[in-house]
């Protein structure tokens, strides 16, 4: 019995085509590229003008396929939230955006399942790791003053009421 064959890539969020990288993978396993390539769109709409990761399993008998979809980048996420083109290039003087605490939260509930924190509260601060190197405030403030905060407690009410 043949083996599966696996294909990963990363593509725009609702944008695969049959194109490259997607359509020379997938061709020669004899598979309707284009029922992938709408399959794949129609799990990643949400991710609009995000890269995320795919996994296109393909039985080359049978022909039929299974489209996983992973989450987008943390870093993906921030800039998808903030609405704007990139993090900063210089983060430590130039700011790109604010998050509130709640779109940390979201983030961090997005990314959890593939983070290695294993409360909310970790994953939160796993987030605000990454606002830092990106130049982006929290509640107006630097990520690591919020982190500090996290850890003395200030937000508890917050993350209570996510129950975790």
């Amino acid at each position: 019995m043949p083996e599966k064959k696996v294909i990963e890539l990363l593509v725009s969020g609702g944008q695969a085509t049959a194109g490259p990288p997607l359509g020379p993978a997938l061709g020669p396993l004899g598979v309707n590229v284009l029922a992938v390539v709408n399959k794949i769109n129609e799990l990643t709409k949400d991710y609009g003008g995000m890269k995320v990761p795919v996994k296109v399993t393909v039985d080359p008998e049978t022909k039929e396929f299974e489209v996983e979809v992973g989450t987008p980048t943390t870093s993906a996420l921030i800039v998808s939230e903030l609405k704007i083109e990139k993090g900063s290039a210089t983060p430590n003087t130039q700011k790109v955006g604010n998050l509130t605490l709640e779109q940390v939260l979201k983030i961090a509930k997005l990314k959890r399942p593939e983070l290695l924190s294993k409360t909310l509260k970790a994953a939160a601060k796993e987030v605000l790791g990454s606002c830092v190197s990106m130049g982006v405030t929290v509640e107006g403030k630097d990520p690591r003053e919020v982190q500090k905060e996290i850890d003395e407690g200030k937000y508890d009410e917050i993350f209570s009421k996510t129950g975790d």
